[in-house]
C-alpha cells in the first residue's frame, strides 16, 4: 500500500495522455512523493468520479476533454481567471472540505511564448483561429500581456463575437469570419482550431504575417501540424507547436497544488524525444 499523495487527470478520451510522465517528472525534481494517474471518466459520470476520488483521499485533479466546463460548474470556489474562463483544469479540496477550481492553460500558453521561445506579445497585432473552449481559457492571460489588439476568427461568427464581447473590458477584441482578415496583418496568429485535430487548415488568406510574425499551434505531435506547415510556407519568421503550453500549464497546476515551482525545459526535452521515438 503506497503512502504517496493521490493525484490524477480526468478525461474522455485519455489514453495517450502525457500528464502522468510530466507530474512524476516534476515530482522527481522536487522531491515530491506522489501517485499520479490518467483516469478515463464516463461522460455521464463526471461529478461521481470527481467526488469519489476526493472522498478516497485523492489530493488534486487535472481536468482534460470534454470536462473543463462540467469541472468550473461543479467547483465551489474558481480564482478570478477560472471564472472569467468558465473553464478548470485544477482541482482540490482544502481542509474545509470545499472544491476550488483554476485554470492554468493561458498561463501555459503565455509563459511558453515569452519565457521560453522568446517572443512579444506586448504591442502586437495578434489574430486567434478558432472559439473554442480553448481560446477561452487562453483569453485573459494574453491580454493581462497587452497586445495592441487581438482578432477572433471562427467558421461560426456568432462564437467569436461572444468571446469578443466578454472579453472586451480587457482590451481591444474584434470577431469575425475568415474573410474578416483579408485586408489585415498580424504579428502572431494563434491557431486554436479544431481543424487540426483531422490534420486539416483553417481557410487562412496569405500575406496575413508580419514580417516578423510568429505563429502557435495549440496542437503537438511528432511532426508538424498543417498549420505549422501553412505558417511556414507563408515565410513566418517563427513557428512552435503547443509541447511547450502543455509542460508550462502542468507546472502551474503543480505549483498550485506544491507550492514548488519545476523546471520546466528537461520536461519538453524528455517529451520531444519520446514524441520523436514514437514517430
Amino acid at each position: 500500500m503506497t503512502n504517496n499523495k493521490r493525484f490524477a487527470v480526468f478525461g474522455n478520451p485519455i489514453k495517450h495522455s502525457r500528464s502522468p510522465m510530466i507530474h512524476a517528472a516534476f515530482a522527481a525534481q522536487c522531491d515530491v512523493k506522489l501517485e499520479y494517474r490518467a483516469l478515463r471518466v464516463e461522460l455521464n459520470d463526471f461529478e461521481r468520479a470527481v467526488t469519489a476520488f476526493f472522498d478516497a483521499g485523492g489530493k488534486g485533479l487535472n481536468i482534460t476533454v470534454p470536462f473543463k466546463e462540467q469541472a468550473a460548474a461543479f467547483a465551489a470556489e474558481l480564482t478570478p481567471r477560472a471564472a472569467r474562463a468558465t473553464a478548470v483544469n485544477t482541482l482540490w479540496r482544502d481542509d474545509d472540505g470545499v472544491l476550488h477550481g483554476d485554470t492554468t492553460d493561458g498561463v501555459g500558453l503565455v509563459r511558453d511564448m515569452v519565457a521560453n521561445l522568446g517572443w512579444r506579445v506586448q504591442e502586437q497585432r495578434v489574430l486567434i483561429v478558432g472559439a473554442g473552449g480553448a481560446v477561452r481559457g487562453v483569453l485573459e492571460p494574453l491580454m493581462r500581456e497587452l497586445p495592441a489588439s487581438v482578432h477572433i476568427v471562427n467558421r461560426t461568427v456568432e462564437r467569436a463575437e461572444t468571446l469578443a464581447r466578454e472579453f472586451g473590458v480587457l482590451g481591444t477584441i474584434s470577431a469575425g469570419g475568415y474573410d474578416s482578415v483579408s485586408d489585415g496583418q498580424f504579428d502572431l496568429v494563434i491557431n486554436a482550431s479544431s481543424a487540426g485535430l483531422s490534420g486539416e487548415m483553417p481557410t487562412l488568406p496569405p500575406g496575413i504575417l508580419s514580417e516578423r510574425c510568429c505563429c502557435y499551434d495549440l496542437l503537438y505531435g511528432a511532426e508538424p501540424t498543417s498549420f505549422m506547415r501553412w505558417a511556414a510556407q507563408n515565410a513566418a519568421w517563427a513557428v512552435s507547436d503547443g509541447l511547450g503550453m502543455l509542460v508550462e500549464q502542468a507546472a502551474e497546476a503543480f505549483y498550485v497544488w506544491h507550492r514548488q515551482r519545476p523546471e520546466t525545459q528537461p520536461v519538453i526535452q524528455q517529451l520531444r524525444g519520446v514524441l520523436a521515438a514514437a514517430a
